[in-house]
């Protein structure tokens, strides 16, 4: 399999001291490319610079996520603007709304959303805004207020992390959105419903991420001891996903790579690289 982990948050400080490791595992487990998520002002140049350093290999995201919103000022603002303008940057986010755990007030939540979409809307490529790489958790409602207030203006769409309901899938599907689906779908305390609602994604919307190294999918076994989640179990995860859909894995794998490529404009992988994912 030649997997894209399009969420891995590389610059958590639990990779510090085995990065590299870390990297080399994902290659022999199929991981072909992925794509490090920014998600703060510390930590998205930290993912631009990563990219940087692993060209054709390791991309970016630059946002702030709404956990980090209060951070979001104007000079904030030129700094996620500057990141856009870079190459390895391949998508405005992570960005969105968390009601669930609310640790920046929601009106500064909804504010932080709302420039971080005019970002998306104001670095069209060809007429096309660019890729959002959003989160969202129990503001649904709001969230597609916010982003209806932006009909028309923008580019490609991943929901990261899918967790939510029935309702919220079709909402997203409905507008020609992709759905990223993470481990959560092998935890059996939260993730049940999602085994039934993953065969309603259609493979061109479809997309697999780790979100490491959070989400460690319940179902490795042995668990690491750790408890850390790595890109490697991106094999793990596909292969839970395709049983889900009833489908073959490397039918399922083919087909989220396909979608992930096209989505963030990825170039094919380095003749290296696929030599690693290929043992």
């Amino acid at each position: 399999m030649n997997l894209i982990d399009i969420g891995a948050n590389l610059t958590h400080d639990s990779f510090d001291h085995d990065r590299g490791a870390v990297m080399q595992r994902a290659r022999d487990a199929g991981v072909v490319q992925m794509v490090v998520t920014g998600a703060s002002r510390e930590h998205s140049p930290q993912a631009l610079a990563l990219a940087r350093a692993h060209p054709g290999e390791l991309f970016a995201t630059a946002g702030v996520h709404p956990h980090h919103a209060s951070e979001y000022t104007a000079e904030c603002d030129a700094e996620m603007r500057a990141l856009q303008q870079h190459p390895e940057v391949v998508a405005v986010g992570e960005c969105g709304l968390d009601y669930f755990r609310d640790f920046s007030p929601r009106p500064a939540q909804r504010r932080a959303f709302e420039m971080q979409l005019q970002i998306a809307a104001d670095f069209a490529v060809d007429g096309v805004g660019k890729p959002l790489f959003l989160h969202q958790r129990d503001a649904h409602a709001d969230f597609m207020g916010v982003m209806g207030e932006f009909d028309g203006r923008l580019g490609p769409v991943v929901v990261h992390c899918f967790t939510g309901s029935r309702e919220e899938l079709f909402d997203y599907l409905d507008r020609d959105w992709h759905v990223g689906i993470t481990g959560w779908l092998c935890d059996e305390r939260r993730g049940l419903h999602l085994r039934e609602l993953v065969k309603n994604i259609p493979a061109n919307r479809l997309m697999i991420e780790t979100d490491s190294p959070y989400l460690l999918p319940r179902t490795v076994k042995p668990a690491p001891s750790h408890r850390r989640n790595e890109p490697m179990y991106l094999a793990h995860i596909v292969e839970e996903l395709a049983r889900d859909r009833g489908e073959d894995v490397a039918v399922t794998a083919a087909n989220s790579t396909r979608t992930a490529r096209e989505f963030f404009r990825l170039p094919a992988p380095a003749e290296s690289t696929l030599a690693d994912a290929a043992g």
